[in-house]
Protein backbone atom coordinates (compact mmCIF):
# COMPACT_ATOMS: atom_id res chain seq x y z
CA UNK A 1 0.00 0.00 0.00
CA UNK A 2 2.80 2.68 1.09
CA UNK A 3 4.71 1.57 -2.58
CA UNK A 4 1.17 2.28 -4.16
CA UNK A 5 1.11 5.68 -2.56
CA UNK A 6 4.96 6.59 -2.55
CA UNK A 7 4.71 5.90 -6.57
CA UNK A 8 1.09 7.80 -6.50
CA UNK A 9 2.85 10.93 -4.77
CA UNK A 10 5.80 10.79 -7.45
CA UNK A 11 3.43 11.07 -10.22
CA UNK A 12 1.33 14.28 -8.14
CA UNK A 13 4.52 15.65 -7.91
CA UNK A 14 5.77 15.12 -11.51
CA UNK A 15 2.40 16.79 -12.44
CA UNK A 16 3.33 19.51 -10.59
CA UNK A 17 6.96 20.16 -11.89
CA UNK A 18 5.71 20.43 -14.99
CA UNK A 19 2.86 22.87 -14.37
CA UNK A 20 4.93 24.77 -12.68
CA UNK A 21 7.71 24.81 -15.50
CA UNK A 22 5.40 25.81 -17.94
CA UNK A 23 3.17 28.66 -16.45
CA UNK A 24 6.49 30.46 -15.06
CA UNK A 25 9.18 29.77 -17.94
CA UNK A 26 7.38 28.23 -20.78
CA UNK A 27 5.71 30.93 -21.96
CA UNK A 28 7.37 34.17 -20.89
CA UNK A 29 11.20 35.21 -21.47
CA UNK A 30 12.25 35.18 -17.91
CA UNK A 31 15.53 37.38 -19.68
CA UNK A 32 13.62 40.28 -19.96
CA UNK A 33 12.56 40.15 -16.27
CA UNK A 34 16.18 40.01 -15.32
CA UNK A 35 16.97 43.08 -17.69
CA UNK A 36 13.81 44.47 -17.82
CA UNK A 37 12.31 45.62 -21.38
CA UNK A 38 14.95 48.30 -21.99
CA UNK A 39 18.04 45.97 -22.08
CA UNK A 40 19.81 45.69 -25.48
CA UNK A 41 19.82 42.71 -27.33
CA UNK A 42 23.67 41.81 -26.56
CA UNK A 43 23.04 41.49 -23.15
CA UNK A 44 19.60 39.74 -23.12
CA UNK A 45 21.14 37.22 -25.05
CA UNK A 46 24.03 36.92 -22.88
CA UNK A 47 21.64 36.38 -19.81
CA UNK A 48 19.55 34.04 -21.81
CA UNK A 49 23.17 31.85 -22.52
CA UNK A 50 24.01 31.93 -18.73
CA UNK A 51 20.34 30.68 -17.34
CA UNK A 52 20.00 28.09 -20.34
CA UNK A 53 17.07 30.40 -22.06
CA UNK A 54 18.99 30.10 -25.42
CA UNK A 55 17.92 26.17 -25.38
CA UNK A 56 14.83 24.15 -26.82
CA UNK A 57 12.33 24.34 -24.73
CA UNK A 58 12.00 20.79 -23.81
CA UNK A 59 16.16 20.91 -23.10
CA UNK A 60 15.18 23.72 -20.47
CA UNK A 61 12.83 21.72 -19.03
CA UNK A 62 15.05 18.69 -18.59
CA UNK A 63 17.57 20.68 -17.34
CA UNK A 64 15.41 22.05 -14.67
CA UNK A 65 14.61 18.15 -13.48
CA UNK A 66 17.99 17.83 -13.22
CA UNK A 67 18.29 20.66 -10.78
CA UNK A 68 15.57 20.04 -8.66
CA UNK A 69 16.10 16.46 -8.59
CA UNK A 70 18.16 14.73 -5.53
CA UNK A 71 19.08 12.23 -8.20
CA UNK A 72 21.51 14.17 -11.05
CA UNK A 73 23.22 13.94 -14.16
CA UNK A 74 26.41 16.85 -14.63
CA UNK A 75 28.18 18.01 -17.54
CA UNK A 76 31.79 19.58 -16.92
CA UNK A 77 32.16 22.43 -14.50
CA UNK A 78 28.43 23.11 -13.47
CA UNK A 79 28.74 21.75 -10.40
CA UNK A 80 31.24 23.85 -9.33
CA UNK A 81 29.49 26.91 -11.27
CA UNK A 82 25.93 26.15 -9.63
CA UNK A 83 27.98 25.38 -6.27
CA UNK A 84 25.93 21.79 -5.64
CA UNK A 85 26.49 19.51 -3.02
CA UNK A 86 26.36 16.49 -2.59
CA UNK A 87 28.21 12.66 -3.35
CA UNK A 88 28.87 12.86 -7.02
CA UNK A 89 30.61 10.03 -8.66
CA UNK A 90 32.53 10.15 -12.18
CA UNK A 91 36.00 10.91 -13.44
CA UNK A 92 35.15 12.18 -16.37
CA UNK A 93 33.23 15.42 -17.74
CA UNK A 94 29.81 13.48 -16.91
CA UNK A 95 28.97 13.10 -13.02
CA UNK A 96 26.32 11.14 -11.58
CA UNK A 97 25.66 11.31 -8.13
CA UNK A 98 23.12 12.65 -4.94
CA UNK A 99 22.76 16.06 -4.04
CA UNK A 100 20.72 18.75 -2.07
CA UNK A 101 17.92 20.05 -4.77
CA UNK A 102 18.67 22.97 -6.71
CA UNK A 103 15.88 25.77 -7.18
CA UNK A 104 18.59 27.97 -8.85
CA UNK A 105 18.82 31.67 -7.99
CA UNK A 106 16.62 34.78 -7.62
CA UNK A 107 16.63 36.96 -10.65
CA UNK A 108 16.45 40.23 -8.21
CA UNK A 109 18.91 39.35 -5.40
CA UNK A 110 20.62 36.82 -7.26
CA UNK A 111 20.53 34.67 -3.85
CA UNK A 112 19.66 30.93 -3.87
CA UNK A 113 15.90 30.24 -3.84
CA UNK A 114 16.86 27.18 -1.64
CA UNK A 115 18.38 29.72 1.30
CA UNK A 116 15.56 31.91 1.12
CA UNK A 117 12.98 29.47 1.62
CA UNK A 118 14.97 27.94 4.13
CA UNK A 119 14.80 31.19 5.93
CA UNK A 120 11.07 31.75 5.61
CA UNK A 121 9.73 28.35 6.03
CA UNK A 122 10.44 28.01 9.80
CA UNK A 123 7.83 31.24 10.31
CA UNK A 124 5.28 29.57 8.07
CA UNK A 125 5.53 26.27 9.67
CA UNK A 126 5.57 27.96 13.34
CA UNK A 127 2.10 29.59 12.04
CA UNK A 128 0.73 26.77 10.35
CA UNK A 129 1.16 24.58 13.45
CA UNK A 130 -0.01 26.74 15.78
CA UNK A 131 -3.48 27.02 13.98
CA UNK A 132 -3.64 23.82 13.39
CA UNK A 133 -3.39 22.99 17.09
CA UNK A 134 -6.27 25.60 18.09
CA UNK A 135 -8.32 24.48 15.12
CA UNK A 136 -8.04 20.87 16.39
CA UNK A 137 -8.06 21.47 20.15
CA UNK A 138 -11.35 23.93 19.65
CA UNK A 139 -12.91 21.99 16.70
CA UNK A 140 -12.86 18.47 18.01
CA UNK A 141 -14.38 20.00 21.92
CA UNK A 142 -16.81 22.13 20.12
CA UNK A 143 -17.67 18.84 17.91
CA UNK A 144 -18.20 16.64 20.82
CA UNK A 145 -20.41 19.28 22.81
CA UNK A 146 -22.52 19.44 20.15
CA UNK A 147 -23.17 15.75 19.40
CA UNK A 148 -23.34 15.13 22.93
CA UNK A 149 -26.21 18.26 23.50
CA UNK A 150 -27.72 17.73 19.98
CA UNK A 151 -30.45 19.76 19.60
CA UNK A 152 -30.34 21.91 22.78
CA UNK A 153 -28.89 25.82 22.55
CA UNK A 154 -24.93 24.06 22.79
CA UNK A 155 -25.55 22.28 19.42
CA UNK A 156 -27.45 25.55 17.77
CA UNK A 157 -24.52 27.68 18.92
CA UNK A 158 -22.15 25.50 17.46
CA UNK A 159 -23.50 24.89 13.57
CA UNK A 160 -24.68 28.78 13.45
CA UNK A 161 -20.30 29.38 14.27
CA UNK A 162 -18.78 27.00 12.28
CA UNK A 163 -21.13 28.09 8.89
CA UNK A 164 -19.66 31.41 9.64
CA UNK A 165 -16.37 30.34 10.19
CA UNK A 166 -16.63 28.61 6.68
CA UNK A 167 -18.33 31.42 4.96
CA UNK A 168 -15.91 34.07 6.16
CA UNK A 169 -12.90 34.59 3.79
CA UNK A 170 -9.54 34.46 5.37
CA UNK A 171 -8.14 38.09 4.20
CA UNK A 172 -11.10 39.77 4.96
CA UNK A 173 -10.93 37.79 8.98
CA UNK A 174 -7.48 38.73 8.71
CA UNK A 175 -8.03 42.40 8.41
CA UNK A 176 -10.90 42.48 10.88
CA UNK A 177 -9.24 40.63 13.95
CA UNK A 178 -5.86 42.83 13.03
CA UNK A 179 -7.65 46.25 13.37
CA UNK A 180 -9.97 45.22 16.10
CA UNK A 181 -7.82 43.22 18.42
CA UNK A 182 -4.67 44.73 17.10
CA UNK A 183 -5.25 48.62 16.58
CA UNK A 184 -8.88 49.13 18.50
CA UNK A 185 -8.06 46.73 21.54
CA UNK A 186 -4.46 47.45 21.57
CA UNK A 187 -4.60 48.69 25.18
CA UNK A 188 -6.27 45.70 26.23
CA UNK A 189 -4.70 42.58 24.39
CA UNK A 190 -0.96 43.77 24.23
CA UNK A 191 -1.64 42.90 20.46
CA UNK A 192 -0.13 44.49 17.16
CA UNK A 193 -1.39 44.91 13.73
CA UNK A 194 1.52 43.34 12.07
CA UNK A 195 4.66 41.32 13.57
CA UNK A 196 6.76 38.51 12.49
CA UNK A 197 8.09 35.70 14.87
CA UNK A 198 11.13 37.06 15.74
CA UNK A 199 12.01 40.87 16.92
CA UNK A 200 15.22 42.72 17.03
CA UNK A 201 16.86 44.07 20.79
CA UNK A 202 16.55 47.50 20.29
CA UNK A 203 19.82 48.16 22.07
CA UNK A 204 22.08 45.10 20.93
CA UNK A 205 20.26 44.67 17.00
CA UNK A 206 20.12 41.13 17.66
CA UNK A 207 16.88 39.28 16.57
CA UNK A 208 14.69 37.45 19.37
CA UNK A 209 11.81 35.13 19.60
CA UNK A 210 8.92 37.36 20.11
CA UNK A 211 5.96 34.55 19.95
CA UNK A 212 3.38 37.27 21.38
CA UNK A 213 2.96 38.33 17.05
CA UNK A 214 1.64 34.64 17.03
CA UNK A 215 -1.57 34.61 18.09
CA UNK A 216 -3.33 36.94 15.74
CA UNK A 217 -2.24 35.55 12.74
CA UNK A 218 -3.00 31.32 13.90
CA UNK A 219 -6.01 32.33 14.94
CA UNK A 220 -7.47 33.86 12.09
CA UNK A 221 -5.74 31.14 9.98
CA UNK A 222 -6.93 28.44 12.21
CA UNK A 223 -10.70 29.76 11.95
CA UNK A 224 -12.03 27.87 8.81
CA UNK A 225 -10.22 24.46 9.52
CA UNK A 226 -11.75 24.95 13.34
CA UNK A 227 -15.46 25.69 11.97
CA UNK A 228 -14.81 21.66 9.46
CA UNK A 229 -13.30 19.66 12.12
CA UNK A 230 -16.43 20.94 14.41
CA UNK A 231 -18.53 19.67 12.29
CA UNK A 232 -17.06 16.45 11.33
CA UNK A 233 -16.43 15.47 14.28
CA UNK A 234 -20.10 16.11 15.54
CA UNK A 235 -21.57 14.29 12.14
CA UNK A 236 -18.82 11.53 12.72
CA UNK A 237 -19.67 11.05 17.11
CA UNK A 238 -23.60 10.80 16.38
CA UNK A 239 -23.01 8.14 13.96
CA UNK A 240 -20.79 6.25 16.12
CA UNK A 241 -22.94 7.04 19.24
CA UNK A 242 -25.63 4.56 17.22
CA UNK A 243 -23.28 1.53 16.84
CA UNK A 244 -23.85 -1.85 18.69
CA UNK A 245 -20.47 -1.59 20.31
CA UNK A 246 -21.34 1.93 22.06
CA UNK A 247 -24.75 0.40 23.32
CA UNK A 248 -23.41 -2.35 25.07
CA UNK A 249 -20.84 0.01 26.58
CA UNK A 250 -23.63 2.11 27.70
CA UNK A 251 -25.77 -0.80 29.05
CA UNK A 252 -22.29 -2.39 31.13
CA UNK A 253 -22.94 0.70 33.24
CA UNK A 254 -19.76 2.46 31.75
CA UNK A 255 -19.34 6.18 32.72
CA UNK A 256 -21.06 8.40 29.84
CA UNK A 257 -17.17 10.41 29.48
CA UNK A 258 -15.66 7.14 29.02
CA UNK A 259 -18.10 6.01 26.54
CA UNK A 260 -17.53 8.91 24.58
CA UNK A 261 -14.00 9.81 24.84
CA UNK A 262 -12.20 6.22 24.59
CA UNK A 263 -15.02 4.24 22.64
CA UNK A 264 -17.09 6.93 20.44
CA UNK A 265 -14.26 9.55 19.82
CA UNK A 266 -11.54 7.18 19.06
CA UNK A 267 -13.38 5.28 16.28
CA UNK A 268 -15.29 8.80 14.81
CA UNK A 269 -11.46 10.36 14.43
CA UNK A 270 -11.04 9.13 10.76
CA UNK A 271 -12.87 11.54 8.80
CA UNK A 272 -11.42 14.18 11.80
CA UNK A 273 -7.70 13.28 11.06
CA UNK A 274 -8.30 13.33 7.02
CA UNK A 275 -9.20 17.04 7.69
CA UNK A 276 -6.47 17.74 9.89
CA UNK A 277 -3.98 16.70 7.83
CA UNK A 278 -5.28 18.00 4.72
CA UNK A 279 -5.71 21.47 6.50
CA UNK A 280 -2.49 21.66 8.06
CA UNK A 281 -0.80 21.04 4.11
CA UNK A 282 -3.11 23.65 3.00
CA UNK A 283 -2.23 26.09 5.66
CA UNK A 284 1.18 25.45 5.03
CA UNK A 285 0.66 26.47 1.21
CA UNK A 286 -2.30 28.93 1.88
CA UNK A 287 -1.17 31.24 4.14
CA UNK A 288 0.08 34.01 2.01
CA UNK A 289 -2.40 36.69 2.12
CA UNK A 290 -2.35 36.21 6.10
CA UNK A 291 1.27 36.50 5.81
CA UNK A 292 0.81 39.63 3.73
CA UNK A 293 -1.63 41.43 6.12
CA UNK A 294 0.21 40.42 9.20
CA UNK A 295 3.49 41.13 7.76
CA UNK A 296 4.47 37.65 9.20
CA UNK A 297 7.78 36.59 7.75
CA UNK A 298 7.28 32.93 6.53
CA UNK A 299 6.75 31.47 2.57
CA UNK A 300 3.42 33.01 1.99
CA UNK A 301 4.93 36.45 2.46
CA UNK A 302 8.05 35.61 0.22
CA UNK A 303 6.01 34.49 -2.18
CA UNK A 304 4.03 37.73 -2.41
CA UNK A 305 6.89 39.49 -2.33
CA UNK A 306 8.06 37.48 -5.23
CA UNK A 307 5.04 37.73 -7.71
CA UNK A 308 5.12 41.37 -6.54
CA UNK A 309 8.79 42.04 -8.08
CA UNK A 310 8.08 39.07 -10.69
CA UNK A 311 10.67 37.09 -9.26
CA UNK A 312 9.75 33.57 -11.00
CA UNK A 313 12.68 31.01 -9.69
CA UNK A 314 11.45 32.06 -5.92
CA UNK A 315 7.91 31.29 -6.20
CA UNK A 316 8.46 27.68 -8.44
CA UNK A 317 10.70 26.74 -5.69
CA UNK A 318 7.84 28.07 -2.96
CA UNK A 319 5.15 25.77 -4.98
CA UNK A 320 7.49 22.80 -5.11
CA UNK A 321 8.36 23.16 -1.42
CA UNK A 322 4.32 23.44 -0.54
CA UNK A 323 3.71 19.96 -2.83
CA UNK A 324 5.95 18.02 -1.41
CA UNK A 325 4.78 19.27 2.31
CA UNK A 326 1.18 18.01 0.48
CA UNK A 327 3.25 14.45 -0.41
CA UNK A 328 4.25 14.17 3.10
CA UNK A 329 1.43 15.06 5.20
CA UNK A 330 -0.45 12.04 3.14
CA UNK A 331 1.95 9.52 4.20
CA UNK A 332 1.85 11.07 7.79
CA UNK A 333 -2.14 10.40 7.80
CA UNK A 334 -1.36 6.82 6.70
CA UNK A 335 0.23 5.94 10.05
CA UNK A 336 -2.25 7.87 12.15
CA UNK A 337 -4.75 5.99 10.63
CA UNK A 338 -3.59 2.60 11.60
CA UNK A 339 -2.83 4.08 15.07
CA UNK A 340 -6.22 5.75 15.70
CA UNK A 341 -8.27 2.91 13.90
CA UNK A 342 -7.36 -0.58 14.12
CA UNK A 343 -9.33 -1.77 11.64
CA UNK A 344 -7.23 0.14 9.46
CA UNK A 345 -4.14 -2.59 10.24
CA UNK A 346 -5.45 -4.94 8.58
CA UNK A 347 -5.67 -3.20 4.98
CA UNK A 348 -2.54 -4.57 2.95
Amino acid sequence: MFFRRFTYSMFVLLGVVVLVFLLFQGFGDPARLVMGQRADQKTRENIRKDLGLDQPRWKQFLYYVNDISPICVHHGNTIRDKQLKGIFFGNGDWKFGFKRPYLRRSYQTRREVGEMIAGALPGTLLLASAAIIFATIMGIAAGVLSAVYKDTWVDGTTIFASILGISAPSFFMAIAIAYLFGFLLHDITGLYMTGSWFDLDSTTGKPFLSLGNLWLPAITLGIRPLAIIAQLTRASLLDTLQQDYVRTAVAKGLPRWKVIWKHALRNALNPVITAITGWFAELLAGAFFVEYIFGWKGLGKLTVDALAQLDFPVVMGAVLVSACFFVLVNFLADVLYRWVDPRMREIR
